[in-house]
């Protein structure tokens, strides 16, 4: 199955911890990652930054121990919109597996986004990453034409919009301005961009979480999505091959608990692409069995090709998603409509 549309990512959680260069402490408020707070003019010397001290030693104003305590953001930071770029970058390249198909014009720029990704102290890329798309019609068709879409990805992407420009030789440059113009429009109505989940109180919350990882091969993994999916009574289901698809769903503490275990195997790339979060009247479990769209969790295999027959058929992906209730959920991941 091939695809022509740009991704659009969904939602992430927080990664653990991370202190930002030469800021030395960082601070958390309700488990979410803060940078130090700024200290006004007059902070002790040999203080950390970020550190404060006792409340007895803050006797007023004047004393210098006055901080500015940031207020809780839902904000993504930068690391992950860093992140999210790669993971669709690499979904991109696995979509588009030919060279000719998916350019990435800088490389410099790939790198030092995978450097800042993959290294705590690195500093902001200096440049955006672009790439180009040479997308050609399946089917011969008068009314289709060969085009190219140009990519660029703000340093803020997801959470602005992606600069794409479409180019084709058959077009005149009239019709092109015109489509691109009617491009932006649509793209401004009708994408939304990410910050990251609040969320509902646990215990009366039934959740749904959509995973993507750049691949799942190992049998241990696989095995272990299977058991801890039993264990903490989620249903759902795993998709193993590149890319690697994975939903549970269930009580939002199961859901959580099942998050935290994964994502502390070793991975190449994993992030939670789409998140339901549904408020439960009861709470009992016949509400909660009425909000399941699976039954239990099992592995789904379709028709796996390619070389190393680790590519699933999106085809029957998208089929099964439907059959479920969940065909929306395909665009999330691939950018694109199924069929």
């Amino acid at each position: 199955m091939r695809s022509s549309g740009a991704l659009h990512c969904g939602a992430v959680r927080t990664r653990p911890g991370r202190a930002a260069k030469g800021t030395g402490t960082c601070w958390r408020m309700r488990g979410q990652l803060l940078p130090p707070p700024p200290l006004r003019p007059g902070l002790p010397v040999g203080a950390r930054c970020g550190e404060l001290p006792p409340a007895e030693a803050r006797p007023g104003p004047d004393s210098g121990w006055e901080v500015e305590v940031p207020q809780e953001t839902t904000e993504m930071t930068n690391r992950e919109e860093a992140e999210i770029q790669i993971s669709e970058l690499d979904l991109l390249s696995s979509m588009f597996p030919y060279e000719e198909e998916f350019i990435v014009t800088d490389q410099v720029a790939l790198a030092e986004l995978k450097h800042y990704v993959e290294n705590e102290s690195a500093e902001m890329p200096s440049s955006k990453v672009q790439f180009i798309l040479n997308v050609k019609p399946e089917v011969s068709n008068a009314s289709m034409v060969e085009f190219s879409m140009a990519c660029a990805l703000p340093f803020k992407y997801p959470t602005v919009l992606p600069e794409i420009t479409v180019r084709s030789s058959l077009l005149s440059r009239a019709q092109q301005i015109h489509l691109n113009s009617d491009l932006k429009t649509y793209l401004t109505e009708n994408c939304s961009v990410m910050t990251s989940n609040t969320t509902q109180s646990e215990d009366t919350t039934f959740t749904r979480l959509w995973i993507y990882s750049h691949h799942i091969y190992n049998k241990q993994k696989r095995k272990n999505i299977i058991d801890w999916a039993k264990e903490l009574s989620l249903s759902g289901f795993c998709m193993p091959g590149k890319p690697g698809v994975v939903c549970v769903e269930g009580l939002q503490s199961s859901c959580e608990e099942f998050w935290s275990r994964v994502r502390k195997l070793t991975w190449k790339r994993i992030l939670i692409r789409h998140r339901e979060d549904v408020s439960l009247e009861g709470g009992g479990h016949a509400e909660i069995q009425k909000q399941r769209k699976f039954s239990t969790l099992e592995e789904k295999c379709f028709d796996a090709h390619g070389a190393r027959g680790n590519h699933m058929d999106l085809g029957q992906l998208y089929r099964f998603l439907e059959e479920k209730g969940c065909a929306d959920i395909f665009q999330m991941y691939f950018g694109v409509e199924g069929h």
